[in-house]
C-alpha cells in the first residue's frame, strides 16, 4: 500500500502565475520597497553568509550559472542563464528558478520561479544601493537599455527614492516604446530620448542595463558630469562591460562581492590596485557612501547570491497563509528512512 506523502515530502512551489498574483496582491511598488528592505537587512549581516563567486558554464552562446549561499540556518541557490542571442529567437535573455533549504535537515522548504523574481530583486538591490550612494535630492533618472529590466528599475527608484522623471534610450526604438507603454499611469514622467547623451542630461541617477555580451562603451567620460550616481547593472560576465575606463578613474566604486566583480564587473577593465568599497560596509555604517555633492558614485553591480537569498526568504514569508503556491511531492520520505527500496516496491501494488 502506498501511503500519502508526509508534510516533509511536500515542498511549497511558487509558479510564474502565482508569483505574478503575489506581486499584484502585495502591490508592485510595495513589493519592491519591502524587498529593498529585506536585501538591506541581509547586507547588514553580510559576514554571517557563506560566499563564493557564482559557478558559471560559459559558451559562445551565453552562460549558465548556479548561485549558492547560506547563513548557517537556511541555504539557497539560484539557477540562472544569460543568453543575449535569445532575443532574436523570441526567447528571454535571462531565465531562473531558485530553492531554499533547511540547513539542519537538508530538506527543501521552498522552490520558486525566479525569472520575474530576479528582475524584482535586481531592481530592489539597485534602489538599496542608490539609497546610500545617490544624491538625496535625486528626482530624475536615465535608463540606457530599455529591455526586460527597465520598468522594474524605474518603479523601484520611484518607490524607494521618490524618483519623479525617467529619461529613456535604447538603440532599438521598439524597446523604448514598450517601456513608455508599460510605465504609462505609473505616476512617473517618461521621456523618450534619441541618444544616450540626451538621456543623461539632467539625470541624478544613470542606470545602464544593456544585454550585449561584449566589451562595450555605453557611456564615455565626457558624457558624465559631477555629482551623479551611476548604477551599472548590464555587466555580469567576463568580457562584458558598459562604461569607459576613464569614468571609473573619476568615480568612487562600490561592489557586492569583490572576487566575483573583478571577474564580471566594470572593474575587470581596471588594474588590481584600483580602489573599491564593498557595499555592505556602507550599509553597516563602517564606511561612507556619498560624502560630497560633486562626487561620482558607481555601483558596479553584477548580482550576488545573497540578494537571491533575501528574495527567496521574503517570498517564503509573503506566501504564508495564502493561496499563491502549491505543494510539490518532491522528496522521497519512507516511513523507515533505511527502507527506500521498500517504499519503491510497495508502489508497484
Amino acid at each position: 500500500m502506498l501511503l500519502a506523502p508526509s508534510k516533509k515530502a511536500l515542498v511549497p512551489f511558487v509558479s510564474v502565475a502565482n508569483m505574478m498574483r503575489l506581486v499584484h496582491h502585495v502591490g508592485v511598488e510595495i513589493f519592491l520597497k519591502e524587498l529593498t528592505d529585506a536585501i538591506e537587512a541581509d547586507f547588514a549581516r553580510w559576514p554571517e553568509f557563506d560566499k563564493t563567486p557564482r559557478l558559471g558554464s560559459h559558451s559562445h552562446d551565453g552562460v549558465i550559472e548556479l548561485m549558492p549561499t547560506s547563513d548557517g540556518q537556511i541555504y539557497s541557490f539560484k539557477y540562472v542563464n544569460g543568453h543575449p542571442k535569445n532575443m532574436a529567437q523570441g526567447l528571454q535573455t535571462v531565465t531562473a528558478f531558485g530553492l531554499l533549504a533547511d540547513v539542519a535537515t537538508g530538506y527543501p522548504v521552498l522552490q520558486t520561479e525566479m525569472t520575474v523574481l530576479t528582475a524584482l530583486r535586481t531592481a530592489a538591490t539597485s534602489a538599496m544601493a542608490a539609497r546610500h550612494l545617490a544624491p538625496k535630492s535625486s528626482r530624475t533618472m536615465a535608463i540606457i537599455g530599455n529591455g526586460a529590466q527597465c520598468e522594474f528599475q524605474a518603479l523601484a527608484m520611484r518607490a524607494v527614492l521618490g524618483i519623479e522623471s525617467v529619461r529613456l534610450f535604447d538603440i532599438d526604438p521598439k524597446a523604448t516604446e514598450k517601456a513608455l507603454r508599460n510605465l504609462a499611469g505609473s505616476g512617473l514622467e517618461t521621456v523618450a530620448c534619441t541618444s544616450a547623451q540626451a538621456a543623461i542630461e539632467g539625470a541624478d541617477i544613470i542606470t545602464t542595463c544593456t544585454a550585449d555580451k561584449a566589451f562595450a562603451t555605453i557611456l564615455t567620460d565626457n558624457m558624465v558630469g559631477s555629482g551623479v550616481h551611476i548604477n551599472a547593472i548590464g555587466g555580469d560576465c567576463p568580457g562584458k562591460t558598459e562604461l569607459h575606463p576613464d569614468i571609473l578613474k573619476r568615480a568612487d566604486t562600490f561592489v557586492e562581492y569583490p572576487p566575483q566583480t573583478w571577474i564580471e564587473g566594470e572593474i575587470q577593465q581596471m588594474p588590481k590596485d584600483y580602489p573599491i568599497t564593498e557595499l555592505w560596509r556602507v550599509v553597516t555604517g563602517e564606511t561612507e557612501g556619498r560624502r560630497d555633492p560633486r562626487q561620482i558614485t558607481l555601483f558596479d553591480s553584477v548580482g550576488f547570491a545573497i540578494e537571491d537569498f533575501s528574495a527567496l526568504r521574503y517570498v517564503r514569508e509573503k506566501i504564508r497563509d495564502t493561496q499563491f503556491f502549491e505543494e510539490l511531492d518532491m522528496i522521497a520520505d519512507p516511513d523507515d528512512p533505511r527502507d527506500l527500496f521498500g517504499m519503491l516496491s510497495r508502489a508497484a501494488g
